[in-house]
């Protein structure tokens, strides 16, 4: 078995066999695919079921509902694969993604994690295309996360992970943004990873998701998530510090509450920002974080 497929199930009647579909139908066969009905209140266990004795190599598990992180964890628990992918049950993958992306990881047994492309809210204005460079990263962390800005993209669906990553690597449960909090520990456990622009994951539009219905209390959370990384030395940069600063605006413009603190940041760094952003870290330079979220807020108010 080289690859176990987890999908956590919950109230995605209408997309479900839509999602799976686009998996079977592949060219590429050696997987199970484990889904996780998370105590849906809807007929998605019995289509779960009915998967599963249409394709053996589905399996279900059904239990009470604990969250996304949950299901994922419960997936985990019992994967057999070499190496481990997720997808969410409302998205799909393109014909042959598995097939092309199984085909490089053949060829390259050292790749512990690799990121395809993927169409980011697919069917909505803001569709639009991550598209990763050909590229590989070994012992260097670090520079993946930066010349990437993978910290704008730490999905957990565009990617393939060795299984042994998972080994003392679980999603955080209770928490939502739970790809942020997870993926830098799966980077500290990597130590090559590779970019490629062959497949491509269809992250569908969701008007009930979490990323579009985000208010004060999740956007902390994803706020916490980031200050804990950079805690992470080698992962800090003034670009990443200032993407951190963006969203601890709207955590303080929603809730007042300031979690980010200030940190030094050289003239010639802050230079190479955009204007707004150079600006911004002005501010927090000469000042405070707070004084910023002031500012900020009172001219919002004033627009």
């Amino acid at each position: 078995m080289e690859l176990s497929i987890i999908i956590p199930v919950f109230r995605v009647e209408k997309t479900l066999r839509r999602c799976v579909d686009s998996i079977t139908s592949q060219s590429y066969t050696d997987y199970e695919i484990i889904l996780v009905d998370d105590g849906s209140p809807d007929s998605c266990g019995k289509i779960c079921d009915e998967l599963s004795k249409e394709d053996r190599r589905i399996k279900v598990i059904h239990r009470a509902n604990g969250g996304l992180s949950a299901a994922r964890n419960t997936g985990i628990d019992i994967a057999r694969g070499k190496y481990i992918t997720f997808a969410d049950s409302d998205d799909t993958m393109a014909p042959e993604t598995l097939k092309d992306l199984m085909e490089i990881l053949g060829k390259h047994p050292e790749y512990d994690i690799i990121e395809y492309p993927a169409v980011i809210f697919y069917g909505s204005p803001e569709e639009r295309v991550l598209m990763p460079k050909e590229r590989v990263y070994t012992n260097d962390m670090s520079r993946y996360w930066h010349e990437n800005e993978a910290y704008t993209h730490t999905y957990a669906w565009n990617k393939i992970y060795r299984r042994r990553l998972f080994a003392d690597v679980r999603f955080p449960e209770g928490k939502v943004f739970e790809d942020v909090w997870t993926f830098p520990m799966l980077l500290d456990r990597a130590t090559t990873i590779a970019t490629t622009n062959r497949g491509m994951y269809f992250y569908y539009a969701n008007a009930g998701g979490i990323t579009s219905n985000a208010g004060g209390r999740e956007l902390g959370m994803l706020l916490e998530a980031h200050t804990k990384i950079l805690e992470n030395r080698r992962l800090f940069s003034v670009k990443y510090y200032m993407h951190v600063v963006n969203i601890q605006l709207d955590v303080y413009n929603l809730t007042g509450n300031i979690l980010l603190s200030r940190r030094d940041m050289g003239i010639k760094e802050l230079a190479g920002l955009k204007p707004a952003m150079f600006l911004k870290g002005l501010i927090i330079k000469v000042s405070d974080v707070r004084t910023l979220c002031r500012i900020h807020k009172t001219i919002r108010n004033l627009l």
